[in-house]
């Protein structure tokens, strides 16, 4: 309803993996804008792991969700009312909308999207920061050269999907470890990669790891952390490069994964970097030229894992943490 704003906050810190029971829906009127602010409405919201971690007790690096907030996330909505200077009604933008239907926001927290660029939720994943972060964090922190053995974890994700494929692109061996036949599938079929890892099949993720790469591993893009982490370190190559982009593994659990192969780290001369892609936003317009064009060219694909109805968002950001999605999860919120 226009004159609604729905919005999903925080009712409680979950101690586990976050569902419906952790969030609640509520409605204020619509906030006309005010000079230098946007009306906006709604149409996408991002899901991402991350999310699990602003709304714990001690979220690290970013500013905690209090309960009663409305839950933190990018969207793609449409201007309904404008008073910024070169926003109008029915402009595209992409913007911190969080979990709500008609935010008013401030004019610098929203950019616009360009014309004949991508679709809308192209802008959440592969030309938002879900891409970014596989783009910066494979050549920026990775630095893959042409000819090397290239482990992802968590393959069939957002990040994931697109991480491989620079690899690939860039003339690399790639595995990719990920849960179930079907995804499995998937990457090697459609997305490209030269062999894959079902762990949910695999007895032994660490031998699995060596069959695939006999060789070594030169760089392991790591979204997944603890025992998946703990596989690859066992089969670094000399002077390996291990990206640390997300601990999906850990980010929800009860009792973390004590990690024992570090010392592989020494022999191997190895090196372990975590980032986060706001590192490299002076980069951006760099790394979306090159991303769009390997759209264009056809040599990068991707999926939407879409999910119909704002109030399913929480729904949906469980889904990330028991594998229920293939490629980037967005939820539809307008039409």
């Amino acid at each position: 309803m226009r004159n609604a704003n729905r919005r999903i906050v925080l009712r409680a810190r979950p101690t586990g993996v976050a569902g419906p029971e952790h969030f609640a829906e509520e409605a204020e009127a619509v906030r006309a804008p005010g000079p230098g602010e946007v009306l906006l409405e709604t149409l996408f919201v991002s899901v991402d792991p991350a999310m699990r971690v602003w709304i714990s007790e001690n979220p690290g690096y970013v500013q905690r969700i209090e309960p009663g907030e409305t839950m933190r996330a990018s969207g793609i909505a449409r201007v309904l009312e404008s008073r910024v200077e070169g926003l109008a009604a029915g402009d595209l933008v992409h913007a911190r909308t969080g979990w709500q239907s008609h935010p008013t926001l401030a004019g610098e927290a929203v950019e616009k999207l360009p014309d004949g660029i991508g679709s809308p939720t192209d802008w959440l994943g592969v030309l938002g920061t879900t891409g970014l972060t596989a783009f910066f964090g494979m050549r920026a922190v990775g630095l893959v050269r042409p000819g090397e053995t290239v482990l992802v974890s968590g393959a069939a994700g957002g990040v994931g999907q697109i991480a491989g494929q620079v690899a690939r692109i860039e003339a690399c061996r790639v595995v990719g470890i990920a849960g179930g036949a079907e995804k499995c599938a998937w990457l090697r079929d459609e997305l490209g990669y030269h062999a894959t890892i079902d762990y949910k099949a695999e007895p032994d993720l660490a031998a699995a790891v060596a069959r695939a790469c006999p060789g070594g591993l030169d760089v392991f893009y790591d979204n997944v952390g603890g025992a998946t982490l703990d596989a690859a370190l066992g089969n670094l190559a000399l002077r390996a490069r291990v990206v640390i982009c997300g601990r999906i593994s850990q980010t929800a659990a009860s009792e973390l994964y004590g990690v024992r192969n570090m010392g592989q780290l020494i022999g191997k001369r190895a090196r372990v970097e975590g980032f986060v892609v706001t590192d490299f936003q002076h980069r951006f317009a760099e790394g979306r030229a090159w991303l769009t064009a390997r759209m264009r060219d056809e040599s990068l694909r991707h999926r939407v894992h879409e999910i119909a109805g704002l109030e399913r968002a929480p729904e949906a950001l469980g889904m990330l943490f028991r594998g229920g999605n293939t490629g980037k999860l967005v939820v539809r919120v307008g039409a």
